[in-house]
C-alpha cells in the first residue's frame, strides 16, 4: 500500500520543470489584472481618453491572439527551453518599455510587445508541461501550474492597488524586472533541452495568418460592441465579427483542402473529449472570467470601496481556490475529468446565485462566506477541464491541439469580458434616459450587476452539459 502512495506521487524532476516554468509566467498572469487597476491613473499622467488608454488593453489582447499560432511552429522547430527563456526576457523588455512610456502612442506599442510574448510564453507553458507530462499525473501537474493562474487575479489587484496608491504607475511594470530576472536564470540553467516536437513540420503561413485574422477580428469586434450604447446596434462590432466568420470559414475549407496538414488541425474536434473539453472552457470565460470583470467593479461603484479594499474583499474567493487546486488534481486522475466538473459547478453555483441579490446594503460577512463557497467551486472547474483537452493526443500533435486550445481561451475570455461589460452599461444607460434621480442611478448599477451575475450563473450552470462528455473513471481504465 505504501510503495502505491509512493507511486502516484509527482517525480521530483517534473515538480521542478513546472515550477520554473510557472515562475517564468507569473509575469504575464499579474500584469493585466494590475493594469485595470491603473486606468484612471494612465489617463491622467499620460494626458489622453479613456478610450485611448483602452487601447493599452485592446492592442494588448490583440496581439495576444496574434502570437498563439505563431507558437506552434516554434515549439515544432526549436528547443522550447531556448524559446520559453527568450520569451520570458523579451516580455521583461516590454514592461520596461511601457514602465518608461513617455506618451499614450509609445505605451499602447509597449504593452503590445508586451502581449505578443507573453501570449507566446503562456502557451509554451501548457504546451511543454503537457508534452513531457505521463497522462496519469496531468490532474497533478495542473494543480501545480494552476497556483499563479489564482493568484494573478486575487494577487494582481491587491498589488496593482496598493502600488497605484502609495508609489505611481510606472511600479506596475518596473516590479516585473527582478522576477524575469530570477525566471530566465532557472530556465537556462536548471531545465532540461526541450527536444523540438515535430521538426519536419513547416510553417503555415497562409493558416496562421487565417487564424490570426479570425481571433482578432472577433475580438476587436466584441470590444466595439461593449463600447456601444446598445451592443447589438454597433456597426463595428458587425463588421468585424463578420470577418471573423468569414475567415473561421475560409479556414475550414483550407484545412478541408490541406488534409488537416495544418497549424492547428481541426481533425482535433473529431475527439469527444477535445471538443467537449473546449467548449467548456470557451463558456468558462463567460461563467467565470466574465464574473471576475464584475466583483471588483461591484465593489467599487455600488460599495464604494476603495481600490486597495475592493481588491482585499476578493481575497477568500482566491483562498477558496486555493484550497480546491491541489484536491481537485489528485481526484482528477483518480475518478477523471467529468465528476470533478460536475461537482465543482454545483458547489459554484451555490457561491454564485446568491450574487444576483447583492444590493448596495448587503451584509460583509455574507459576502465574504459567499465568495469563499463560491472560490472553492470555480477552483476545481477549468483544470479538468484543460486536462482533457489532451486526452488521446499524440506528443507530436501537442503544438496544434495547444494552439487550439489557447485561441478558444482567449476567445472565451474576451467574449465573456465583453458580454458583461456591455450589459452593465446597457441597463445603467436605459434606466438613466428615463430617470435621472440619484435614486435611479444607484438602482440601475444594481440591477446592471445583479442582471451580470445571472447570465454568469446561466452559462455555469450549461458547462455541465458538455461536461458530461468528459472522461471517468471507467473511461479512464479503458483508456491505459
Amino acid at each position: 500500500m505504501t510503495k502505491k502512495v509512493k507511486q502516484e506521487k509527482l517525480p521530483k524532476e517534473l515538480t521542478r520543470i513546472a515550477w520554473i516554468l510557472v515562475i517564468g509566467a507569473i509575469p504575464a498572469m499579474l500584469d493585466s489584472t494590475m493594469v485595470n487597476i491603473a486606468i484612471n491613473k494612465l489617463q491622467l499622467d499620460l494626458n489622453t481618453s479613456l478610450n485611448m488608454i483602452q487601447w493599452a488593453i485592446t492592442g494588448y489582447t490583440l496581439a495576444l491572439a496574434a502570437a498563439v499560432p505563431i507558437t506552434g511552429y516554434l515549439m515544432n522547430h526549436f528547443d522550447g527551453k531556448k524559446i520559453f527563456a527568450i520569451c520570458v526576457a523579451l516580455f521583461g523588455a516590454g514592461s520596461v518599455l511601457s514602465g518608461f512610456a513617455w506618451n499614450v502612442d509609445a505605451f499602447i506599442l509597449s504593452r503590445m510587445v508586451q502581449g505578443f510574448f507573453g501570449g507566446i510564453l503562456v502557451t509554451c507553458l501548457t504546451t511543454l508541461l503537457f508534452a513531457v507530462t505521463p497522462k496519469d499525473k496531468i490532474g497533478q501537474l495542473m494543480a501545480v501550474v494552476g497556483t499563479p493562474m489564482i493568484l494573478g487575479p486575487i494577487l494582481g489587484p491587491v498589488i496593482g492597488g496598493f502600488i497605484v496608491q502609495y508609489l505611481n504607475w510606472h511600479w506596475i511594470f518596473f516590479v516585473n524586472i527582478p522576477i524575469v530576472i530570477i525566471a530566465v536564470i532557472l530556465i537556462w540553467h536548471y531545465l532540461p533541452k526541450m527536444t523540438p516536437l515535430n521538426p519536419t513540420s513547416k510553417l503555415d503561413w497562409i493558416g496562421t495568418l487565417i487564424l490570426i485574422t479570425f481571433s482578432s477580428s472577433f475580438m476587436y469586434g466584441i470590444i466595439k460592441g461593449s463600447e456601444a450604447t446598445h451592443f447589438f446596434e454597433s456597426h463595428g462590432m458587425w463588421l468585424f465579427c463578420g470577418v471573423s466568420l468569414i475567415c473561421l470559414v475560409a479556414y475550414i475549407i483550407y484545412d478541408l483542402l490541406r488534409k488537416h496538414n495544418t497549424v492547428m488541425p481541426l481533425k482535433f474536434f473529431e475527439s469527444r473529449n477535445f471538443t467537449a473539453a473546449n467548449i467548456g472552457i470557451f463558456l468558462n470565460g463567460l461563467a467565470v472570467n466574465g464574473a471576475m470583470l464584475l466583483l471588483p467593479l461591484y465593489f467599487q461603484n455600488v460599495r464604494n470601496f476603495t481600490v486597495v479594499e475592493a481588491g482585499m474583499i476578493l481575497i477568500p474567493q482566491g483562498l477558496g481556490m486555493l484550497i480546491t487546486r491541489p484536491l481537485a488534481g489528485k481526484f482528477i486522475d483518480k475518478v477523471g475529468a467529468r465528476p470533478v466538473v460536475l461537482a465543482s459547478i454545483a458547489v459554484s453555483l451555490i457561491g454564485s446565485v446568491p450574487l444576483i441579490w447583492w444590493g448596495s446594503s448587503t451584509n460583509i460577512w455574507w459576502i465574504v462566506l459567499i465568495l469563499f463557497i463560491r472560490g472553492l467551486g470555480i477552483g476545481g472547474v477549468f483544470m479538468p477541464l484543460m486536462t482533457d483537452v489532451y486526452i488521446g493526443i499524440e506528443p507530436k500533435d501537442v503544438p496544434g491541439a495547444g494552439v487550439a486550445n489557447r485561441m478558444i481561451q482567449n476567445v472565451g475570455s474576451s467574449f465573456g469580458s465583453a458580454v458583461m461589460s456591455a450589459i452593465v452599461t446597457g441597463i445603467v444607460l436605459n434606466y438613466m434616459t428615463s430617470h435621472t434621480s440619484v435614486n435611479a442611478a444607484n438602482l440601475a448599477k444594481i440591477t446592471g450587476y445583479q442582471t451580470g451575475f445571472l447570465v454568469s450563473c446561466i452559462a455555469l450552470a450549461v458547462i455541465a452539459i458538455p461536461a458530461l462528455f468528459l472522461t471517468s473513471k471507467h473511461q479512464k481504465s479503458k483508456i491505459s
